[in-house]
This record gives C-alpha cells, structure tokens and sequence, in this order.
C-alpha cells in the first residue's frame, strides 16, 4: 500500500520515519501531477509546499492549533493529509473545492482565496484564544506567493508585533525563482539562540531593567539593542526582511528540507511569542514541465499531459482576455497617454502585451488594489490615462478608492474586470457577481458589458477616450463565442439585436446573456409571442432610448449575470418609475448568495437563468397567470372596459 493511503489525518504522519517522510512527498508530488492533470487547477503552488506542509502538521496539532492558508489555493497538500485524496472532481460541482472550504473538513479554518488577509485572521484568532485562557493552542499563518504585497498583510504584522505575547507562527513561503539565501549551520544557530526561552527572558529583563533608568537608560537600550540586532540581520542574510519588526525571525530555511522545515517550526512553536518561519521554496518543485513554464511554472492549468505538461484540448476560439491584450496595445500605439495597471496579474488579466511592447508604460503594484486604484487617479491628474486591469472579484476590495479618488476628483480612469459573472471552478470567492450592483451607485460611473470580441474592443475604445469620470468594462471568463451582429443601433448607441411585429416581450441583456437573450426570443415566437432583444452595451447610465422601448412593450424582462440586488434591472425599473413608465420588469439575475464552485452552465441553470425556464415564466406572465404581469394588449384592455360598463 502506498503511504499516502495510510494518511488519513496529521497524527498520521507522527509514525513515519524520515526516509518514510521523504518516500511520502515524493507520492504526493506524483499524485498531484496525476490528479490535477486531469482536472485543471493550481499545480505549481502545490508542489512547492509539499514538505512545508507535512513539516506544519508534523509539528502543529490541526484543528486544535489553528492553520491559516494565504493564498489558499496552496492548499491542496493539506487537504491530502486532513483526509480529503479524492481529487477526481476537483473544482466540480459535488467535488473538492480548490480552495479550503469549511463544510469539507474541521481542518480548513478560513476559506481563504484573497490575498493578504491571513495575518489579520491569525491576528483575531490568537488574540481570542489568549482572552479565553487557550494559551496553548497556537496558530499558524501560511503567507507567501505574492501575499506579501499586499498592504492588509503590513497592517497586520504592524498590530501583532505591538501586541506580541501570543502563539503566533508566521510561515513565508518564499517561492520566488531569483533567490540565493545564506541556508547553512550559522542560520541556524543564530535562529536557535534567538528563540530560546532564555534569551526571551534575558531580553525582557533588560528591557525593564533600563527602563527603570528612565529615558537616557531606554535610549542607551535602544541603541544596544539596534546595534546587536542590526549585526545579527546581516549575518543571516534578512537585513532587508522584516528589519523593523519586533518578531522574531527564523531562516531562511530550505522549505524542501524536512529535518531543516521541522527543526525550524519547533523552533517557532516553542517561543511563546510571535515567530516569522521564512521557508524558501520552489513552485512546480519536482515537475520538469512547471519548472521549465517561464510565465508562472504552471500556477494554474487546466487538462494537461501529465508527461510533457501541453494542454489537452487545443483552444479553437480566442478568449475575452486574448482580444483585451491585443486592443490594449493598438489603442496605446495610438495614444501615449494609455498607460496599465494590474494587481499582481500582469499575464491573467492580459496586460503582458503591453508590458511587452511599451514596458514604460505599465505598472504591477502587486497585491494592491486599493493602491492601485488610488494611484491611477494620481496618473490621471498628471495627464495619463490608467487602464486597470483585475479580475472583477478583487475590485470589491477597492471600492473606497473608485468612489472618492477616483469619481469624486472625476478622474479618466478605464477600469477592466476580467473574470466577471459566474466564473465557475474557483468558487463563491472568485466569481465576479458583484460588480455591477457595487459600482453602479458610485456617482457619474459608466458601466459597459460587450456581449461579444467586436464589441469588446468598439467599447474599450469608447471607454478609454473618457477623461472626465471613471468607465468600467466587464467580460467574462474563457472563449468569446458566437458574434451578434445589430439590426440596428440606436441614436444612443444601444443595438438592438432581434424586432417582431408584436411588441409583447422587451428582453433587455447585459453583456453575454445576449446569447440567452435571443434563444428565448425564439422559444417565445414559437408559442405566437413577439419579442424584441436590445443589448445597452454601456449599460449605466440607462439609455432614453431603453426608456422610450419599455413605453412600447407589455413586458420588460432584465438578463445578467450579476446580482439581483441591486442590479442593472433594479436600475432600469427605477429608471422607468422616474420618467412615468409603468411596464413591469422582471429583473433575471443570481441570487444574494455564495454560489459554490460548478461549471457556468451548471451554475445558470441552476438560479433559473436557462433559456427554457426564462420562456417559461414570460409565457405566464403574458397569459398573465404569473407575476409580474404583462400589460394587457389595447383591445383587451377595450374588451375589459366594455365588460365593466355591462355588469354595471
């Protein structure tokens, strides 16, 4: 039997021998490439925290000592040993999410897909157990992969090392490629001595014993201390590293080095205060097609050959991100005020394009959105014109920023939500639902959502040429799909995209339920009802022209993907109530609730929004046997009052 079959929680691993340990990694490191081969998902994070992870729960009692994974798609090492090895599904729906989930196992503490909010969580929690006397439950942070670009993480770390008589074990996996650190005997030592319970107490001591002398004494402490601190940094090589914290620093330590990885988590564990663990690590260790991936060393794949790591399936149909990276750089051939700005997502979002032909002109603040944003309204002042770029999941975190940096000083700022709607296997986290219910009450905003590639870059151009207010334009994730040419646009720039002689059903779509849309308009003729499909393009403000469509129809019915609450329907019917409209809107979007990871399709399905079950309720509501009702034709409407006059 392997030994990966005999794991079926951390305790475990307390059994095994060293070389059992190293045989173990080995058969994780084989079974990852298997498994995640076939599904898709994070393969190089996972393969670089192999040993770091079995070393945390060697040493680390889950779930009683708290574990903390940020960025939590590192995590799947830790769902093998908590007893989760069915990855056959993985991020599908009734399968392992790829993200630690709660309602999985007792071992998954925070489901965490956003960056940087570990070290706040570990914070809270150490805090809590300290206040309700569990002084010897510990907790352990795992931060690393870009995280620590992100401010909360240096908030945090600010509040915990003013606050420092806790349990508290901050694990750095540092996996970046472009490392030569000082890992030997002298890094060790010195980690060794200045984690032992003696020089603690010796350090405490001293302190307060100069702190008796008054202020010259804290001075001459200051001084001795910051001297001695400052020798002891450059010795081991973390001068640079957390130089101005009062923690404690252990490593760096070879994260792939058992003995060393557990040696050092003892080390941290035993200290009684908080301890930084700085693990160097490789992603894609053990993968020669990951380590040889130059882009990101296969941080996420989808179906892959596990031999040569070349995708499955060839892509046939470009994707949103694709058309996005090729007009970002026409449109900064001909303009240089263009400049990007990205999160720490330079190739997902599609700005590596730009960076590759006007590398002046593109700025990766790491993981830093709200920076980002505020910054861009400072490029804007100065008389260029930012495109940001981010999934649209992660422009939640910097809604202060649109709304008083950017909008409030009307700011020209483009910004550009790759991934919005559902986008599936990644889960309640990471799809981009929100957006439009958040943005669209930021004051003079203009929202856009093409519904196909020649639309994309037709309304990337219209957003970029604004200089006076935040634009917005929102795509989803993976292939563009069908392209849906207008019978017509409007003055106003709406496109109609289907008319019929009998004006019962107004099917007003966002962006690419334009698709849906028009199945629906089809179903509905069949069952002798008229429907005409218009697709806004820029979707806030509402165009008049909506307004004066609605006038005319029985029925108006909404299609997004976004939010009910708050939605762009929500808009459009309080638009109509506002200029004296009264025709009912159905408003079709997904439910206020945390939709768990399932294929798009799967997830449209299941909220109702089908094109089957969209006909389904309109034929009802124009029989009028469903609410919200269908104004009645004019001659019914006629017929009812003669009606009325007979009973009379």
């Amino acid at each position: 039997m392997a030994l990966l079959e005999t794991v079926h929680g951390p305790r475990d691993l307390d059994r095994l021998s060293p070389s059992e340990l190293v045989e173990l990694a080995e058969e994780i490191r084989r079974f990852l490439v298997s498994e995640v081969s076939k599904t898709g998902g994070h393969l190089g994070p996972n393969l670089g925290v192999v040993e770091l992870t079995i070393g945390i729960h060697r040493v680390f009692d889950s779930p009683r000592d708290a574990i903390v994974w940020d960025t939590g798609h590192q995590s799947y090492v830790h769902k093998l040993l908590t007893g989760r090895q069915d990855f056959s599904r993985l991020r599908m729906k009734g399968g392992l999410a790829g993200y630690p989930q709660r309602d999985e196992s007792e071992h998954d503490i925070v489901e965490s897909s956003h960056a940087s909010s570990s070290l706040s969580w570990a914070d809270g929690i150490s805090r809590a157990f300290t206040m309700t006397g569990q002084g010897d439950r510990h907790v352990v942070a795992v931060v690393g992969d870009g995280a620590l670009t992100g401010g909360m993480t240096w908030e945090a770390l600010n509040n915990i090392s003013d606050d420092n008589i806790r349990n508290l074990v901050i694990v750095v996996n540092d996996n970046g490629r472009s490392y030569a650190p000082t890992i030997g005997g002298m890094a060790r030592f010195l980690s060794d001595v200045r984690t032992r319970r003696s020089y603690y107490r010796f350090r405490r001591g001293t302190e307060r014993a100069f702190g008796y002398l008054g202020a010259p004494g804290r001075a001459v402490y200051r001084g001795v201390r910051g001297g001695l601190h400052g020798f002891l940094s450059r010795v081991s090589n973390n001068e640079s590293l957390y130089s101005n914290l009062d923690i404690k620093y252990i490593g760096p330590v070879d994260g792939h080095d058992l003995g060393d990885m557990e040696r050092a988590l003892r080390q941290a564990k035993e200290y009684e205060a908080p301890v930084i663990v700085h693990a160097i690590t490789q992603k894609g260790k053990g993968y020669e097609p990951a380590l040889a991936d130059v882009a990101d060393q296969f941080h996420a794949v989808g179906q892959i050959d596990p031999e040569t790591g070349e995708p499955v399936e060839s892509v046939s149909k470009p994707s949103w991100t694709s058309v996005f990276a090729e007009e970002i750089v026409t449109l900064a051939d001909r303009d240089r005020r263009i400049v990007g700005m990205t999160a720490a997502m330079l190739r997902p979002t599609g700005l590596h394009k730009l960076a590759e032909k006007h590398p002046d002109r593109i700025i990766d603040v790491g993981i830093a959105e709200q920076h980002a944003v505020a910054s861009a309204a400072g490029l804007a002042y100065g008389g260029m014109h930012p495109v940001v770029a981010l999934y649209a999941t992660f422009i939640n975190r910097a809604f202060d920023q649109v709304l008083m940096d950017v909008a409030l000083h009307r700011a020209g700022v483009t910004f550009v939500l790759d991934r919005a709607g559902v986008t599936g296997p990644d889960g309640a986290s990471h799809h981009g639902m929100w957006d439009l219910a958040i943005l669209q009450v930021v004051p003079g905003i203009r929202l856009a959502a093409p519904r196909d590639a020649a639309r994309l870059r037709e309304e990337l151009a219209e957003a970029v040429a604004v200089d006076d207010a935040p634009t917005v334009l929102r795509f989803s994730k993976g292939s563009v799909g069908t392209e849906f040419e207008a019978v017509r646009r409007t003055s106003d720039g709406v496109d109609v995209l289907r008319e019929a002689p009998h004006k019962d059903v107004l099917i007003i779509t966002v962006g690419p339920m334009a698709k849906i849309g028009l199945e629906v308009a089809e179903r509905l003729a069949d069952q002798g009802i008229g429907a005409t499909v218009v697709d806004p393009r820029w979707v806030v403000p509402v165009a008049s022209s909506i307004i004066d469509f609605a006038r005319e129809h029985r029925i108006v019915v909404s299609i997004e993907d976004g939010i009910r609450v708050g939605g762009i329907g929500t808009r459009i019917r309080q638009e109509l109530r506002a200029a004296g409209v009264d025709t009912a809107v159905d408003e079709l979007g997904l439910p206020d609730e945390f939709l768990q990871h399932a294929s798009r399709d799967e997830i449209l399905d299941r909220v109702g929004l089908s094109s089957q079950a969209i006909a389904r309720d309109l034929v009802a509501q124009v029989l009028g046997t469903r609410i919200p009702v269908a104004r009645p034709l004019p001659e019914d409407a006629s017929i009812s009052v003669d009606q009325d006059e007979r009973s009379r």
